[in-house]
């Protein structure tokens, strides 16, 4: 039986209009690609992204203001499309792929390498497809009574203690580098994992990603006070304050079913 053929909504994120002309002119080419956005900035993209959900992201690293890995990082690598990072500079490819990103292209762009890279992006949204069934599946049987679904209780190790911590105990938690700080009312406790990873163990109803660098409880908010640009600051139960950014403002009223 022959695969069926892909549909790829595209975004093209990039400061320069040239760039931005060329990658559209080599993604016509394509009859599977059947839609093509702009952004030509990081804060539109980060927009475009949340809200239209495009398939494949052709990304420019650098870029001023926010750049193509603070994109990522606004958005959450764990929700980002399929990316491509658009780069001049080759030393990025590491760094791109460390970001988990399907490929890198460099410019110049050429016909023959953007038709390498549309191979790989059709042959992994087939892929997406089998496994977002998958994962569908399981959230399913995570809903059954008795089985298992997020973690009630985080466990911190600190010099061979093990001390669990659960959940509603946390009133907002902060990315410390490489890992994350949970705060609570009486004590702050440092967790081996990253933002991203401990995200996908917590439940989505309860916590919510109100800053690159920051996630809340949203049981433990106690008050809401805007700031200058869209901007706001939360004030939790046991008086921990944290900022709201305009780009994951809209995430918090979603959740809370109420306009800020």
């Amino acid at each position: 039986m022959s695969t069926p053929p892909a549909s790829i909504r595209a975004l093209i994120v990039d400061d320069e209009a040239p760039a931005r002309l060329r990658l559209r002119d080599l993604l016509a080419k394509d009859a599977e690609v059947v839609g093509v956005q702009e952004a030509d900035n990081g804060e539109e993209a980060v927009r475009v992204i949340q809200e239209d959900k495009p398939d494949l992201v052709l990304l420019d690293i650098q870029m001023p203001g926010l750049d193509g890995m603070g994109v990522v990082e606004a958005v959450g690598p764990e929700a980002m499309p399929l990316t491509v990072f658009v780069t001049a500079f080759d030393q990025h490819a590491i760094r791109a792929f460390e970001a988990n990103a399907l490929d890198y292209i460099l410019k110049p762009f050429g016909d023959e390498r953007m038709q390498s890279m549309l191979a790989r992006a059709k042959a992994r949204l087939r892929q997406m497809q089998v496994e977002s069934f998958s994962r569908n599946l399981m959230r399913a049987m995570a809903a059954l009574p008795g089985i298992e679904g997020y973690q009630d209780r985080v466990a911190i190790r600190s010099d061979g203690v093990t001390t669990f911590l659960m959940a509603t105990q946390i009133d907002w938690i902060e990315a410390a580098g490489p890992y994350v700080t949970l705060h609570t009312g009486e004590k702050d406790f440092l967790c081996r994992r990253s933002l991203a990873s401990l995200l996908l163990r917590l439940d989505p109803r309860r916590f919510v990603r109100v800053h690159r660098s920051a996630v809340v409880n949203i049981e433990s908010i106690a008050q809401l006070e805007p700031l200058s640009h869209g901007e706001f600051e939360i004030t939790t139960r046991h008086g921990g304050r944290l900022r709201v950014s305009r780009t994951y403002r809209s995430l918090l009223e979603r959740r809370l079913g109420e306009t800020l």
